[in-house]
């Protein structure tokens, strides 16, 4: 049993040390390493399987709304950079740049996109004439680069995989729409798939992305009490395509302006999986996003018939459509159960002797060790059962989790106490002067706005800060 023990001795107890925690998932899990390129990741296996499942939930989502997947350069000349000068200034101090091509020195140097917008608005300003060639709705999966001081697996990095939606539109309206769209299809994700709750809307006109009308955030929660921006989606009026000169002939023979849209979501999305679900045992995953749903555990295999037992029911999983597989290793069942425990397989069957007997399986989840016996004539129904219970009793219990840690605060006295003491959210009215956020940031240890809440009443007149009419209530937190 010692040796069954060591798997988690590995990790540091999250109420200890949560960024040590978080590292030691990360590694134990096998989720990723860290390259000899440095500030950049190497995704292993099951890391980028999970990644796969984000991806194609969201490129469902996508399709569904009329979006169509294309694919640009990854090197920008600098010339367009510079024709949005919001842009390259939000930018600046993260471009890579590319000076030289072979032992030639470029005439211009490009930047490795850190997004690319001014690759959309150069491919528009020579393709868009004319009211019929409305809307693009375009996405691109890929990865960008951004020259980050500090990283961290999968939160920051300086690579990273991501996908970023860009449109155009005739109207103002029709744009407003698709942003306010493709925000709520990162909500849906998030709360669907990824079983994470969350508070979510506008930016602060400070916090919006760089050349944009608007910004709107999902805000989820991790278990140490700090906020991670998990999906943006924004409104740029028609700022860009100006630049770029993007016009169209309308109906009335009039040449008219376009409306732009950007939204994106990343790996990021990984690290918020690993801080809500985890514990210190290891990975805990929703079955939506786990590469594997359920892993087969043959008990006393070396007896007869246990081998042939097991693999007759992974080829039933596997016929019913699971995402399934089997330990059929000589290590012993405390170890082959750890192991599955740190890598965050929502299930695992546990099939011996004595279960073959009475014509059963014993199906345990990762997130509660519960055991369920399942006659074995029925598990190829009864698994799904027990695995969207356990994606909604997860989705449950993160949600309990964000309720506990929002508070509100209609002064400074009250926001320090509950700040410090509640570590999460606090709703708190401001005037909108980005100096009196700094001062709270200062004097709480962190917390800043997170997203604008518009759609509940104000619970003061007063900015929690310098006591002139305020002008927002927000979700006030520390970030990652």
């Amino acid at each position: 049993m010692a040796k069954d023990k060591k798997l988690v001795k590995n990790i540091t107890p999250r109420d200890v040390d949560f960024a040590q925690w978080y590292t030691d998932v990360v590694r134990e899990a096998q989720l990723c390493d860290y390259s000899s390129v440095k500030g950049c990741l190497n995704y292993l296996p099951n890391g980028f399987a999970i990644w796969e499942l984000i991806k194609n939930d969201l490129d469902r989502r996508f399709k569904e709304t009329g979006v169509e997947n294309v694919y640009l350069p990854c090197l920008i000349p600098e010339n367009l950079l510079q024709k949005e000068k919001d842009h390259i200034e939000g930018f600046a101090p993260e471009v890579a740049w590319v000076t030289h091509g072979g032992t030639e020195k470029l005439q211009e140097r490009m930047c490795i996109r850190p997004t690319s917008e001014t690759l959309f608005c150069d491919l528009w300003s020579r393709t868009v004439q004319s009211y019929r060639d409305l809307p693009k709705v375009w996405n691109q999966w890929g990865s960008v680069l951004r020259w980050e001081k500090t990283t961290r697996p999968f939160l920051r990095s300086r690579e990273f995989l991501w996908q970023e939606g860009h449109t155009i539109h005739a109207t103002y309206e029709e744009a407003e729409e698709r942003t306010i769209q493709m925000f709520h299809v990162y909500e849906d994700c998030y709360r669907e798939t990824l079983a994470i709750p969350f508070v979510s809307g506008r930016k602060a006109e400070h916090e919006k992305f760089a050349g944009a009308q608007d910004t709107y955030t999902v805000e989820a929660l991790m278990h140490d009490g700090k906020a991670l921006q998990s999906a943006t989606s924004h409104f740029f009026g028609s700022g860009f395509p100006d630049a770029f000169n993007i016009k169209y002939i309308d109906k009335d023979g009039q040449l008219k302006s376009v409306y732009e849209t950007s939204w994106g979501l990343s790996t990021r999305s990984i690290g918020a999986l690993i801080m809500v679900h985890s514990d210190d045992d290891g990975l805990v995953l929703p079955p939506h996003v786990a590469p594997i749903e359920c892993r087969i555990i043959p008990v006393a295999q070396h007896k007869e018939g246990v081998l042939e037992k097991a693999n007759e029911l992974l080829a039933t999983l596997k016929a019913a459509g699971y995402r399934v597989n089997i330990d059929d290793s000589e290590k012993s069942p405390g170890w082959k159960f750890s192991e599955q425990e740190i890598v965050g397989i929502p299930t695992r069957i546990e099939i011996g002797p004595k279960d073959i007997e009475k014509g059963q399986v014993v199906v345990v989840r990762r997130d509660t060790r519960e055991k369920i016996f399942v006659p074995m004539d029925e598990i190829a129904v009864k698994l799904r059962e027990i695995l969207e219970q356990m994606q909604k009793d997860m989705y449950d219990r993160a949600s309990e989790f964000l309720a506990d840690h929002i508070d509100t605060a209609t002064n400074m006295d009250e926001m320090k106490e509950k700040f410090n003491a509640n570590r999460g959210f606090v709703k708190a009215c401001w005037c909108g002067d980005p100096a009196c956020e700094d001062e709270v940031k200062a004097v709480t240890g962190g917390a800043a706005t997170r997203c604008l809440i518009e759609d509940e009443d104000m619970i003061s007149d007063t900015c929690i800060w310098c006591g002139k009419p305020a002008k927002h209530m927000a979700y006030w937190g520390k970030s990652y």
